[in-house]
């Protein structure tokens, strides 16, 4: 048999399945209609806007004993897990996001009425809430002698199978609700990420720097390399963009006179969807009035240390069968060196035709548009950073590269730029920040005729931001990181480390 009609196949295998399973599902959805109608004929309101639950099911596991000494009757609710039917007795698990505990259900202690009705009307899925008492069984588990019980929420469709779960990744992505509901790995992945920015956030406040919030739709996108999302105002008849960076709008507020704020927030750029890129993603940045890339050396390694441990519980994890220490000190690699070192090019006297030469050496063709900084960052991106891999910092790149640093004094074709390098992959920067309107004008001019050539991802010239920086910034350091920095310590892609990534339309 040939591949395409092999593939011809298995693409028909998958849609019987899937209208089987649809079948099924169909099914299963209108026998729950006629327990919900059921439900509705005995004056059970399957839907109420309350609960009578007065104890989280994780605050009566910690309390057990108390609870079971004194024999008071506590209410929990929850989501059904599973039934399990004994003869005379029923036994479910009830979660409620903070816990799951076994309830009992006897037709002696209910009464055959709500026994009865709780055997012929709920099924896995639906939430309840239960009022009953603590007790130990034989078995020595943790249980509720249900006493009284009602429906808060019935569900039309069955919840996937407890073992298996969703096991195709489209579909885990698409019904992530589920995914998070059934699976406790991908539950405890989503609670470290919010331990993640808690820390960072913690870490900000605690240096006294004050959250601020900027625009997410500008006139003018800038601030990084990136394409950007237009949209469309109707009440002022304009375009805007999808912010690509808020850095333009926070550097405005030093100018203000704030000398220490960041922002954590959504990003947008119109890029390739990857293993490390996303479209919309989340992003810290802060500015430092009087600091320079030097003075960040040390705040970002503290910064970045505190949000590995507050995350993990420890300094080190393990990315791709190598083990990955935060807590050391960390490396330091110019930039320069590590370009000569590796390929043997040496930055400071290499053409930009020779730069393209090297290129294609390794397997890259870059557009005839690219500028010398673009082709330069193409070739360290794909063959100098994979091999960087303990935490470091990586400094003093070529100007080319970085439109909005300030020049080395010691070196004007380099920049005072840190960028945080670990696992081969960028994982943060920052800089000294260019306050010299003239200078930033220039070099924003630049940009514009790469623009023109046809390089969609270069920065675009800000007449409002240059016109801020001639009132006077003071100088300043600046630096950005993503939620890249999580899923790397996580060692998962960036799509299984997000909610709800973004999706193709699906297609029934």
């Amino acid at each position: 048999m040939s591949g395409s009609a092999f593939l011809t196949n298995k693409y028909k295998k998958a849609i019987i399945q899937s209208r089987i399973i649809h079948s099924m599902l169909e099914d299963i959805r209108g026998e729950r209609i006629k327990k919900l109608d059921a439900l509705k004929k005995t004056n059970r309101n399957p839907y109420p806007s309350s609960s009578g639950r007065d104890h989280l099911i994780s605050e009566v596991l910690g309390a057990f004993i108390l609870l079971e000494e004194s024999k008071k009757p506590v209410v929990i609710a929850g989501r059904i897990f599973s039934l399990r039917e004994h003869g005379g007795i029923v036994f479910a698990d009830l979660f409620d996001g903070t816990g799951k505990i076994q309830i009992l259900f006897k037709k002696d202690a209910l009464g055959e009425e709500l026994y009865d009705a709780f055997m012929s009307m709920v099924d896995i899925g639906d939430f309840i809430d239960v009022s009953g008492i603590c007790f130990v069984t034989k078995r020595g588990e943790k249980t509720i002698e249900a006493r009284a019980w009602s429906v808060l929420t019935k569900a039309l469709l069955p919840l996937p199978e407890k073992w298996h779960g969703l096991q195709n990744t489209e579909e885990r992505y698409r019904k992530r609700y589920l995914d998070i509901l059934m699976n406790d790995t991908a539950r405890d992945l989503f609670q470290k990420k919010a331990r993640f920015w808690k820390s960072i956030r913690d870490f900000m406040h605690a240096h006294g720097f004050m959250e601020v919030e900027t625009p997410i739709l500008e006139a003018s996108p800038g601030g990084a390399d990136a394409e950007p999302f237009i949209t469309h105002l109707n009440a002022l008849d304009i375009d805007l963009y999808l912010r690509i960076s808020p850095e333009l709008s926070l550097k405005r507020l030093l100018v203000a006179g704030f000398d220490k704020i960041f922002e954590i927030g959504r990003i947008f750029r119109n890029e390739g969807i990857d293993r490390e890129h996303l479209q919309d993603y989340t992003q810290l940045e802060f500015y430092w009035a009087y600091a320079n890339y030097q003075n960040l050396k040390p705040f970002v390694e503290a910064l970045y240390k505190k949000a590995v441990i507050d995350t993990l519980g420890t300094s080190t994890h393990t990315w791709n069968e190598t083990v990955i220490d935060w807590g050391k000190k960390w490396e330091e690699y110019d930039y320069f060196e590590c370009v000569k070192e590796k390929l043997g090019i040496d930055l400071r006297s290499i053409s930009e035709m020779h730069l393209r030469a090297e290129a294609k050496k390794l397997g890259l063709e870059p557009q005839k548009h690219l500028g010398r900084g673009r082709v330069i960052d193409l070739i360290f991106k794909k063959a100098v950073r994979p091999y960087l891999i303990q935490p470091g910092f990586l400094i003093n790149p070529p100007i080319d590269i970085e439109p909005l640093a300030k020049r080395m004094s010691d070196d004007p074709s380099r920049v005072e730029r840190i960028q945080v390098v670990a696992c081969g992959t960028e994982l943060g920067k920052g800089f000294s920040e260019l306050n010299d309107p003239i200078d930033q004008r220039t070099r924003m001019e630049e940009q514009v005729r790469l623009i023109e050539a046809g390089d969609k991802e270069a920065q675009r010239l800000d007449e409002g931001f240059i016109e801020a920086l001639e009132y006077g910034m003071p100088p300043a350091a600046g630096f950005g990181l993503s939620e890249r920095f999580f899923s790397i310590i996580m060692n998962e892609s960036v799509r299984e480390t997000t909610f709800f990534p973004l999706m193709r339309p699906h297609k029934p």
